[in-house]
């Protein structure tokens, strides 16, 4: 093992990913190593997908490795500036569209494939219109669909490119402890790998430690006393109902971003991760908390009878409040509290009577779950009322265009958290206020889904080119 690079990325993920493959299109003499705590994407497994429950390894296999949570996602691309993130904050809105179109072109480099939903359709004009009526904002946004099953072959087409390439190393299962600053300059980073401690020396540090780093993260901007500020925390559910509820939306858009303002206490609360056809899955963080996910293929004959999607309701809380990450697993853990570990379901009939779903119930839903080990409960004992009434009175105005989700047989999944870092305060081109460190991507509270998260790779590996000379 070296000890000594050009250039140091904490995480693999896209924002990892994409910093390295553009510092590499450009000067490929830079030594560049690449560090995650999770394995590299082909040994990458998750038990829980065959066996239908959760085994608690050490290194979860969805949420860390090569290409982060986007393995086992449903490789969905935005490809708007308006979706995903926080681009705008750092420049104007046709400089971030210029570098999603840049972006987009490497993944379809790597194999992706080239079908655009929401793309110049009268449709999705109607469909926004029609949401007009009842309070509803749907947010138009191009979306190129990649499917788990086709997501994983890009993001493996990019690990097979970068390891091949002599200038660049990766090393899986290390973790960063602390990052060693020498003044107000970076100089690199103490790694543990494989049990071996290293004190890495490193001309420029690149933080992208995804999500799933996002305490860590958080942990050394506070010791190194960089400012952070507060994002939103967004807690519900995942809403799981038939097809033929939600088909007459997702087919033209693919994922129906929609967004409601709650009656009774105007919160925001907003669809998200819309999956036709799709399975409800569990991921882990810190191998103790589970938190309900979901997923698409694009095989159609992988596809099942139901449509899954988050709804989140998002607030933002103010000074002295500096934990959005804890109270996020806080109310994580409440669930896993009441079901020994699993994921809750629960049908909205249940709900709406104040009463749990047990096994009985859950066998007379017509709505048949997709995810086999969730465990019957009830959500009330875990999401405060303030969010539950806001997804209920959500899911009630959404039934105006979407007729049947407001139906006692809608499944209900608990809790869905994600889990946004405080945002890292960095310039322009995302460097921190020490010198020759950036910090990317979701695990720096900048961006929330694979595009904009690889477009800020882009951002920081030409500003690291641009000092070269």
């Amino acid at each position: 093992m070296h000890n000594k690079y050009d250039v140091l990325i904490i995480g693999a993920g896209p924002a990892g990913i994409f910093t390295a493959l553009e510092l590499n299109k450009t000067n490929n003499n830079l030594k560049i190593l690449i560090v995650d705590k999770g394995r590299t994407i082909e040994k990458r497994k998750c038990p829980e997908r065959t066996q239908g429950y959760c085994s608690k390894c050490a290194v979860c296999g969805i949420t860390s490795g090569w290409s982060g949570a986007g393995a086992f996602s449903d490789g969905k691309l935005s490809l708007s500036p308006e979706v995903g993130g926080r681009l705008t904050e750092y420049m104007s809105e046709g400089e971030a569209q210029e570098l999603i179109d840049y972006a987009d072109k490497y993944y379809l480099g790597f194999g992706a494939r080239d079908v655009v939903f929401g793309l110049n359709n009268q449709r999705v004009e109607d469909i926004a219109y029609e949401a007009s009526k009842h309070a509803i904002q749907l947010i138009a946004c191009p979306v190129r669909h990649l499917g788990t099953e086709h997501a994983y072959k890009v993001l493996k087409e990019m690990h097979d490119f970068l390891i091949n390439q002599p200038n660049i190393d990766f090393w899986e299962l290390t973790k960063a402890e602390d990052l060693i600053i020498e003044g107000n300059k970076i100089t690199g980073a103490t790694l543990v790998s494989k049990g071996e401690r290293i004190e890495l020396k490193a001309q420029y540090v690149v933080a992208a430690p995804g999500r799933g780093g996002a305490e860590w993260l958080k942990e050394q901007t506070d010791k190194l006393g960089i400012i952070t500020e507060n994002n939103e925390v967004d807690i519900g559910v995942r809403v799981e109902v038939p097809n033929s509820v939600m088909d007459h939306l997702t087919k033209d858009l693919y994922e129906a971003k929609l967004v409601y303002y709650s009656d009774s206490f105007d919160n925001k609360v907003r669809s998200f991760c819309m999956n036709p056809g799709g399975v409800v899955s569990g991921e882990h963080y810190d191998g103790d908390v589970a938190v309900v996910n979901g997923h698409s293929y694009a095989d159609p004959s992988l596809k099942t009878k139901n449509t899954n999607f988050a709804l989140l309701v998002s607030t933002r809380f103010t000074e002295p409040f500096n934990q959005p990450i804890e109270y996020g697993k806080y109310v994580a853990r409440l669930a896993n509290m009441l079901t020994g570990g699993g994921i809750m379901v629960q049908r909205l009939g249940d709900l709406l009577k104040g009463r749990r779903t047990d096994y009985d119930r859950l066998k007379k839903s017509t709505t048949v779950p997709t995810m086999q080990g969730a465990v019957p409960g009830d959500l009330s004992y875990v999401l405060p009322e303030r969010y539950l009434t806001s997804i209920t009175e959500t899911l009630k105005a959404f039934d105006k265009i979407a007729p049947g989700l407001y139906s006692r047989n809608t499944l209900l999944y608990g809790v869905e958290v994600k889990f946004y870092s405080s945002k890292v305060k960095v310039n322009n081109d995302f460097r921190t206020q020490i010198d020759n460190l950036y910090a990317i991507g979701d695990g720096a509270g900048i961006t929330r889904g694979l595009m904009q998260a690889s477009v800020t790779g882009i951002v920081v590996a030409r500003d690291i080119l641009g000092k070269q000379g």
